[in-house]
């Protein structure tokens, strides 16, 4: 359950500390699925994702593989199988889990902010129109 909240979290935690690298809906994107990430909903990233599928799903990829080889090296237990937060009492070694998905958290923002700031910007705004080619 662990990897599959990190997306939502860490597309979150990228947009609160780079939100120059966001567009205005996925900064308010980005505030929603702190929630959405906490309750397991992993289709809070699929805004993200779909906006830039080369640059987010394998940073994705990367804090998910993290925080699923941390779970299982602290032998992380879950008795259910989805409720994120809610279900903290079901978590064996809870305390490994939230650092095992703080871990994978960081490194998947660090990751997607790393391969943003590369990216040519495409987002056209009010305050920097587009020039006309004829």
């Amino acid at each position: 359950m662990a990897a599959g909240m990190v997306p939502p979290l860490a597309m979150a935690l990228a947009s609160t500390l780079r939100p120059g690298l966001f567009t205005e809906p996925e900064r308010e994107n980005g505030r929603a699925a702190w929630l959405l990430g906490a309750s397991f909903i992993s289709e809070g990233a699929i805004p993200f994702a779909a906006a830039d599928p080369l640059r987010v799903i394998p940073s994705m990829m990367l804090g998910g593989a993290v925080t699923g080889g941390l779970v299982m090296a602290f032998d992380v237990t879950l008795k259910a199988p989805h409720g994120g937060i809610f279900v903290f009492f079901a978590i064996g070694n809870l305390l490994w889990f939230l650092i095992a998905l703080a871990a994978g958290t960081v490194v998947a923002a660090l990751a997607v902010i790393t391969a943003k700031q590369f990216a040519k910007p495409t987002v056209t705004t009010p305050e920097t129109p587009a020039l006309a080619t004829t």
